[in-house]
C-alpha cells in the first residue's frame, strides 16, 4: 500500500526526529532544557555496561566492595577517585587511578576498568598532563617524577632548607604543559611559604611568605599557563578568600569576598585569559556558576541560581567546558522554575557565556557525607567522566561510575541553551 505523499513525508520527519533524539541521548546530549525528574534504575552490575534512562548515556560501574583482582581491594564504605579537580586518568587514558578507600593507589585499565595493580607510597602525586607514564610527586623534602607501572622515581629537587613539602595540598595541579607546579613548604626558619618550581629547567622560583595575606592558607596551585599561583585563605570568621601571586612573588590581587568562587577548577578562556570556574557563595551571584579572571578579578555569571556542588575543568583538550556535579533535592528544584534545572545530575557547561550544556547522567545520589559526594571529573579529552554515588542509599556503599561521551557531532554544534540566564 502506497502512502499519500504528505503522510509519507511526515512519517520520514518523525522517524528522523526519533533517530536524532536517540543518537543525541546516547552521546549524553539530552535535548531537554528544563527539569528532568529522577528516573528509577536498579544498581548496574559491576563492569556491565548500562544506559541512563533519562539521558541515554552509556556508563559502567567500575567498583564494588572487596577484591577487584590483581591485588586491588576496595573498602566496604567507598572506593573512588580523589577529587573533582584532580585528574583521574593519565595523559593517554590507559590508566585510571582510584585512591580513596582503596588499598593504596589503585590503578585500573583506563578503558575497560579492569584492576591492574596497586602501589603504596607517601606524599602527593598528580598525573603529568603530557607524559602518560609519569606522575609528579611531592613529599617531605623532595619533588620527583614517578612511573607507577615500573615504580621508578627520579628526584628533581631536594633541599635541607625546606621540609613538609606539599602539592597543594589536595587541590594542586601542574600547569597545562606539565612544566610548573606550586609547592607549599615550611622553611627552616619556620616560615610557611609557597614557591613555583619548573620541572623542565629544575628551577625553583622565589619563596612567597604566606603571612603576607590574612588567614590560614589551605591550599595553593599553579595556574594553567604557569604565570600565577592561586592560594585559598581561610579567615577566622569563616570567610574563604583567594590570593593570586605572580610566580616571581608579587601579590597580584586578592579576592576578599567569601568563596567567590569555590569548589572549582582553573582553565583558559577562549580569549586566552586564565580563569577560575566554580560556585559562588556571595552576592551578587550567590549559588551561581561563575568564572573569574586571574588577571583582573572580573567575574562572569554562567548559570542561574542552582544546587551545583563541584566543578572540574580536567578535560584539558576541551578547556572551554566545565563539568558540574549537581546535588539538591529534586522536589525543591522542580518547584523553583527560575533555578538552574538540575538535581542529582552531572552536566557539562560551556564557559563562553552562551549557556550551552550537555546533560550527562542522573547520579541517584542523595546527600550523606563527604565521601558520597559525586565529585564528577572528566578524562583529558572529555570522552569519559568519573563520578561517585551511593545509589539511593544514604550511608550505604559508595560506588564509582564512568560515563562515556561522544563529541564527534560537535563539529556542527547543536548544544542546548538553558539555565534561565538573565
Amino acid at each position: 500500500m502506497r502512502l499519500p505523499p504528505l503522510v509519507a513525508v511526515l512519517l520520514l520527519v518523525c522517524v528522523a526526529a526519533l533517530l536524532n533524539l536517540r543518537t543525541a541521548g546516547g552521546q549524553g546530549s539530552n535535548t531537554s532544557t528544563g527539569f528532568v525528574a529522577p528516573v528509577a534504575m536498579d544498581l548496574p552490575d559491576y563492569l556491565r555496561p548500562a544506559t541512563d534512562p533519562a539521558f541515554g548515556t552509556s556508563f559502567v560501574r567500575i567498583t564494588k566492595p572487596g577484591a577487584l583482582g590483581n591485588g586491588v581491594v576496595c573498602g566496604p564504605k567507598y572506593c573512588s577517585h580523589r577529587y573533582s579537580s584532580a585528574q583521574a586518568w593519565n595523559a593517554d587514558q590507559t590508566l585510571l587511578l582510584l585512591d580513596n578507600g582503596c588499598n593504596g593507589m589503585c590503578f585500573l585499565d583506563g578503558h575497560t576498568y579492569v584492576a591492574l595493580f596497586s602501589r603504596k607510597r607517601g606524599g602527593e602525586c598528580e598525573w603529568h598532563p603530557r607524559s602518560a607514564e609519569l606522575m609528579i610527586c611531592v613529599q617531605g623534602r623532595t619533588i620527583s617524577t614517578w612511573a607507577p607501572r615500573t615504580n621508578q622515581e627520579e628526584i628533581l629537587f631536594t633541599s635541607t632548607a625546606y621540609h613538609d613539602l606539599r602539592f597543594g595540598p589536595s587541590k594542586g595541579n601542574p600547569s597545562r604543559d606539565g612544566s610548573r607546579i606550586a609547592v607549599r613548604a615550611v622553611r627552616k626558619d619556620g616560615t610557611d611559604v609557597v614557591f613555583a618550581y619548573d620541572l623542565n629547567q629544575r628551577l625553583k622560583f622565589p619563596d612567597i611568605d604566606l603571612a603576607r595575606v590574612p588567614g590560614t592558607t589551605s591550599s595553593c596551585t599553579i595556574s594553567p599557563l604557569g604565570a600565577y599561583i592561586l592560594c585559598f585563605q581561610n579567615l577566622v570568621d569563616g570567610t574563604e578568600q583567594r590570593a593570586i601571586f605572580a610566580v616571581d612573588g608579587t601579590l597580584h590581587q586578592r579576592w576578599t569576598d567569601h568563596h567567590r568562587p569555590g569548589h572549582g577548577d582553573l582553565t583558559v578562556d577562549e580569549d586566552g585569559s586564565e580563569v577560575y570556574v566554580g560556585i559562588s557563595k556571595s552576592s551578587p551571584d550567590k549559588f551561581q556558576i561563575i568564572k573569574r579572571r586571574l588577571s583582573d578579578g572580573k567575574a562572569t555569571s554562567l548559570t542561574a541560581y542552582g544546587q551545583a556542588e563541584h566543578a572540574s575543568t580536567r578535560a584539558l583538550v576541551r578547556g572551554d567546558w566545565v563539568f558540574l556535579s549537581y546535588g539538591g533535592d529534586p522536589d525543591e528544584v522542580s518547584a523553583n522554575p527560575g533555578w538552574a534545572p538540575y538535581a542529582r545530575e552531572v552536566i557539562a557547561l560551556r564557559i563562553d557565556g552562551s549557556g550551552a550544556i550537555r546533560r550527562i547522567v542522573q547520579t541517584r545520589n542523595p546527600p550523606s557525607d563527604y565521601w558520597s559526594e559525586t565529585h564528577a571529573s572528566p578524562s583529558p579529552d572529555g570522552s569519559q567522566v568519573i563520578w561517585s554515588s551511593n545509589w539511593g542509599t544514604p550511608g550505604g556503599p559508595v560506588y564509582e561510575f564512568v560515563a562515556r561521551l561522544d563529541w564527534g557531532e560537535r563539529q556542527n554544534p547543536k548544544e542546548v541553551v538553558a539555565n534561565d540566564q538573565p
